[in-house]
Order: C-alpha cells, then structure tokens, then sequence
C-alpha cells in the first residue's frame, strides 16, 4: 500500500536562539492543506522532518546515590511554562562535539554540584535517541544511566534557572508521584526505580 502525501512545504515562523516555531503546509486524507505547528530547537535545513536524521539533542540523566543505590537524585525545577515547581530527572543539552555521556557529566555538576560516572553494561538499542513530544516538536533524547556522589550544590546554575536538588529514597518517590507536578518520563523511570533491586539497580535495562 502507497503511503500518502502528508506535507508540502514548511515555513519558519520565528527567530529565536534557542527554540522556533514552524508551519506545515500539511495535507489532510482528504487532500484538503490545512496548518499545522511544531517546535524545534534546529537550525534550517536540520530539522528531522526535512533530514529524516535522528540525533539526540538532549539528554536526561537517570543518577542513583553511588554510596545508596535505594535513593535516586530529583530536581524540583520551576518551569515557565506551567509558572510552576516541577519534579524531573536532571536533563540538559548536549553540545556541539560532545556525547551525551560527557554532556551527563557537565550538567549533573551543573545542577546538583555532584559528580556523576555513567553505567554503559547495557544494550546499545537504548543508547540510541528517541523521540519526545512528538505531537508539538522533533526534540530527540538519550536516556544516561549511572551514579552520583558528593554533596548537592547549586551555585553551578544560570541566573535563569531555579532548581532545587533532591536526593530521594523509594517511599519519598512514591509520595511524589501521589502528590506533585512530575513529568511524564521522570513518571515512567520512577516507576522502574520503584522495582528496582538496589544490588542490581539496572537489571531492567537487560531487554535483549
């Protein structure tokens, strides 16, 4: 069976550093165009709708307590979006020339003041970028494993961000899933670190 047309062209809508908005010349299953907006955080001509390219440009960090595999670290970040606190897992952009194992590095210090060493025993079909918000962006993202050390600081953050940094344990986890703003990917890992077994806190990464 022939897939169908879905889009003609696209337009760019703004000119901002970091993030723009774009307009699909979209085609409905009745033929018909209509409108249709998407962000993304890519230059023009780099966007996957027009490269179809898969690359990570950002990464979210999934840091257990290396001295106490039972706590995992949070973020309580304030997001403008929502003019409100929300719990997350570190997450930062991965720079130019850098993977998205030295960007957990960089901006785990940056947020929290720890240290960070990545845990890489597992199958490299999850290394790889996945989608996120795909009804409203093409931002790709890589999930980076591992453990943190040392004592959590913020004198590492931008003037711009407001983060406060929590060391959680499995019953602190479970109230802040029954409680608070939690995005929905720091609900899905939480749940994995729910059941997980501290003396072998990635087993569930052995999908192969």
């Amino acid at each position: 069976m022939e897939e169908r047309q879905h889009v003609k062209g696209w337009k760019k809508q703004t000119n901002n550093k970091f993030l723009n908005m774009y307009e699909a010349e979209a085609i409905d299953s009745n033929g018909n165009d209509f409108s249709y907006y998407f962000a993304t955080r890519r230059q023009e001509g780099e966007l996957m709708c027009q490269t179809g390219r898969l690359w990570a440009e950002g990464a979210v960090f999934y840091a257990l307590l290396k001295e106490d595999t039972s706590k995992i670290v949070l973020v309580r970040q304030y997001r403008y979006p929502v003019n409100d606190y929300v719990y997350e897992l570190p997450a930062g952009l991965i720079d130019a020339g850098e993977t998205a194992w030295e960007a957990a590095v960089r901006e785990i210090k940056e947020e929290t003041g720890m240290f960070f060493e990545p845990y890489t025993d597992y199958p490299d079909s999850l290394k790889r970028p996945f989608i996120q918000s795909q009804g409203m962006a093409d931002e790709c993202d890589i999930t980076v494993y591992g453990y943190a050390s040392g004592i959590p600081s913020t004198k590492g953050l931008e003037v711009t961000e407001d983060i406060r940094v929590i060391i959680a344990d499995k019953d602190e986890v479970r109230r802040i899933l029954r409680e608070e703003l939690v995005t929905i990917r720091a609900e899905y890992l939480l749940m994995h670190f729910l059941k997980s077994n501290p003396d072998n806190p990635f087993d569930f990464l052995n999908i192969e």
